[in-house]
């Protein structure tokens, strides 16, 4: 060989040599760095990266904060062991095939379609995964897990319009990652939508899900040596849990209620009478927050929409007459039925006679309240109805919490109103609004803070739907603190509160609500009937709010029942008695 040639060979060992030993030297610090730095899409070893391009993966928590009532029952976050298919190359043999499509509750011939066609994993949810965790075997085969899937809800229909439901959402996705997040937010993740689920929906996102991963070849074919493998977010502190003010029993007990007297629509609220915390609230139609109907409206929380109040709003006038000294306790009034006037006459056609203020209250005569509403100004009436929290959203929130955005807890509430912003008016009107009638609204959940208010003396309480959330490790991450309501227009006195408290047990003794008499409590209240027209048709909202026991009140109810036939049985009065008697016997159990 030529001295040339011996050349050439040395120059062409050392290239290789330099390019070899680069290479090495890459792979080891590839394998350096990823023992060192974060885990993230962008520091991933090369064979980690290969093993994943091998991997079958199915989502099984999606790592969202979760809520619980306000004795640590879970109300989300349920965990489900369910029979999951893998894409595999080759299905088992057809023995196998039939005693697992046996167990799961299918034909063989579906199984196998099912199971060849698959791209990505697949979770059988027909119930079979009980029957299998039950009897404690399931076919040991390539390519099928019994895995514990997290339902977030747990299914059927519920009256929690409260809580909401989650929804994808990529438009907001996007302006989220447009804003600016520490965490990856992949387009499909699950947003709140309502509710709960979308007023604390910031502190819900959490930091990423849990994933199991089923290796396979580049041929689909199970590399059963490695098997599954589960992949997580480490984090001590999320997700998160809100902790509400809800006591999932009582909301249970009374959407169960609300079924049996088959009441078609409408709401029921109870509040803690205490400091006007919600106990439970439950809104008809029912919903199931894991198939959403936009289209129906079901989802929307009929607690917190306002309706026409009817009689429940002569509270608000007899408070705002006794405040303006246009009448006093005692006065007696003349009822023939007909108020000679506006075309309007008291439900009792052949009239009450003479009759006082407080008899007034408690029969709710009309021609009493007409009267009084031609006494009063509009502003008067308005001033008054915004000291006891109408007219307003009076839902817990807090401007800048924790120094981000504005926080609500209560998603949909409306205000309500007193008079139409573009209502010219005269006596009619008065007389008419006086009836709860014209262009009042109010909204079942002021309904019953405005019991709460009257309980404490004229101080307007802001109902809190949750009282705290804490982080994975128990701590606590905010806490959402009791709040009153400071109207402009100031609150009425105390002792028109406890006159009206007064004259609410005179309803229940001698007036409107005398059924109420043989409840498992004293109670006292106020009922209210509403003319509405539906698609040209007259129809009544039925309303009774009030409270109980008498001696030291609890809860504070109210109950709106809407759309009834005219001239129908009062199933309000006859749901506040069931709801105040099923409250009777929790406080005596516990």
């Amino acid at each position: 060989m030529s001295l040339l040639n011996k050349k050439r060979i040395f120059i062409i060992l050392l290239a290789f040599s330099i390019v070899l030993g680069g290479f090495a030297l890459r792979l080891s610090w590839i394998q350096w760095s990823s023992a060192w730095l974060p885990v993230t899409a962008a520091r991933k070893t090369m064979n980690e990266m290969a093993v994943r391009q091998r991997e079958e993966g199915i989502e099984l928590d999606s790592g969202r904060g979760g809520f619980t009532d306000r004795n640590g029952e879970a109300l989300t976050g349920f965990t489900r062991w369910e029979p999951t298919l893998f894409p595999v190359s080759k299905l088992p043999d057809q023995a196998h095939l039939k005693k697992m499509a046996e167990l799961l509750g299918t034909s063989t011939g579906k199984l196998s379609s099912t199971w060849s066609g698959l791209k990505q994993p697949y979770v059988w949810t027909n119930g079979a995964g009980a029957a299998l965790l039950k009897q404690g075997a399931w076919p040991k085969v390539d390519g099928f897990e019994m895995l514990p899937v997290m339902k977030r809800y747990p299914g059927g229909m519920r009256g929690n319009q409260w809580l909401g439901y989650v929804a994808q959402r990529p438009d907001v996705v996007r302006k989220l990652k447009a804003g600016g997040t520490p965490y990856p937010l992949p387009l499909s993740l699950q947003i709140g939508a309502s509710g709960l689920e979308k007023t604390l929906d910031r502190f819900l996102r959490g930091t990423g899900g849990t994933r199991v991963y089923y290796t396979v070849d580049g041929k689909k074919r199970p590399l059963t040596e490695i098997g599954t493998r589960v992949q997580g977010p480490a984090n001590p502190y999320y997700p998160v849990q809100v902790v509400t003010t809800v006591d999932n029993g009582i909301q249970q007990k009374l959407e169960r209620l609300v079924d049996r007297m088959q009441i078609k629509e409408g709401s029921v609220v109870v509040l803690d009478a205490r400091q006007g915390d919600v106990i439970a609230m439950v809104s008809r139609p029912f919903y199931d927050p894991s198939r959403i109907d936009l289209d129906s409206g079901n989802w929307s929380n009929r607690a917190a929409k306002a309706a026409v109040p009817g009689s429940i709003f002569k509270i608000v006038i007899a408070a705002a007459a006794l405040e303006e000294k246009v009448t006093r306790p005692g006065e007696v009034f003349h009822c023939s039925g007909h108020y000679g006037k506006y075309g309007l006459a008291c439900w009792n056609k052949a009239g009450h006679g003479d009759i006082t203020l407080e008899e007034g209250f408690a029969k709710s005569c009309n021609v009493v309240f007409a009267t009084l509403g031609e006494r009063l100004s509009p502003e008067s009436i308005a001033r008054t109805a915004a000291k006891l929290g109408l007219n307003r959203k009076i839902g817990w929130s807090e401007s800048a919490f924790m120094g981000g955005e504005d926080l609500a807890q209560i998603d949909q509430e409306e205000k309500g109103g007193v008079f139409g912003p573009k209502t010219a008016i005269d006596g009619g009107v008065l007389a008419q609004t006086a009836l709860g009638q014209r262009d009042v609204l109010i909204t079942p959940l002021q309904a019953a803070n405005l019991i709460v208010t009257l309980l404490h003396d004229g101080q307007v309480a802001s109902p809190r739907l949750a009282s705290s959330i804490r982080f994975k490790d128990g701590s606590e991450m905010a806490v959402f603190p009791a709040h009153t309501i400071h109207a402009p227009e100031g609150r009425i006195s105390a002792r028109t509160a406890r006159l009206l408290l007064g004259w609410m047990r005179e309803v229940v003794t001698r007036g409107t609500g005398r059924s109420l008499t043989a409840a498992a409590w004293p109670l006292a209240g106020k009922s209210g009937t509403a003319q509405t027209l539906v698609n040209g048709r007259e129809r009544n909202n039925q309303w009774f709010i009030g409270y109980g026991p008498l001696g030291s009140p609890k809860y504070a109810v109210a109950v709106l029942v809407q759309n009834r036939p005219a001239g129908s049985e009062h199933q309000a009065i006859a749901l506040f008695r069931k709801t105040m008697d099923m409250l009777a016997g929790q406080e005596a159990k516990s």
